[in-house]
This record gives structure tokens, C-alpha cells and sequence, in this order.
């Protein structure tokens, strides 16, 4: 499978999770997998950005790696947390259509 299509799908589940998050209700175990899904997710992603040498693309997915990771979880209230839920979801659909990676997996 092409990088482009994986990139596309791993930031589609993400977004999906990040959209439901934002329904009120949720246990805290919710938010906790939230965390983890979207940060191996940006995980996965930076990594891909940085074999196509996309440098900035590795930094911002960086970025929200550090801010979703669930090991040292950084402590902000729900409304807080929706903000940012929104905002990084929204990010990663322009990011679908704006990042294009162009390598084959299996190819070096």
C-alpha cells in the first residue's frame, strides 16, 4: 500500500475518534485510548514525513505526539481538551489533502 493511502487512512480513524470525542458523556477511559490512538498515530504519521523529508510536516506531528502522548499525560480541562480536540481534527483533514507522501511501502 502506498504511503499517501496509509497516511489517509490512519489520519481518517484519528479524526473520527477526535469528532466523537467531542460528544459529551464520555467515560474517562474514553479519553485515555483518545490518547493513545492519536498518538501512535501522529507517531506513525511524523515518521513517514520524516523518510519523505518533509521537515516541517515531522514537527508539527511531533508536536501533537508530545501533546497527546499517554505516558506524560499533560492535565487540561474537557473544555480545554475539546478545543483542541476540534482543532487538531480539523487539522488532519487539511492534512489529508495537503500532505502528500509520495513512497511505496517496501521501497527504500
Amino acid at each position: 500500500m502506498e504511503f499517501n493511502k496509509k497516511k489517509n487512512i490512519i489520519l481518517g480513524i484519528t479524526i473520527l475518534f477526535l469528532f466523537v470525542a467531542l460528544i459529551d458523556g464520555w467515560p474517562h477511559g474514553f479519553f485515555s485510548f483518545l490518547r493513545f490512538v492519536v498518538f501512535v498515530a501522529t507517531v506513525y504519521v511524523a515518521w513517514m514525513t520524516l523518510e519523505e523529508k518533509k521537515e516541517k510536516w515531522v514537527w508539527v506531528f511531533g508536536f501533537l505526539a508530545v501533546l497527546f502522548n499517554p505516558f506524560v499525560v499533560i492535565h487540561l480541562n474537557r473544555e480545554l481538551w475539546s478545543i483542541i480536540d476540534l482543532i487538531v481534527g480539523v487539522f488532519m483533514l487539511i492534512s489529508i489533502f495537503a500532505l502528500k507522501l509520495e513512497r511505496k511501502s517496501g521501497s527504500n
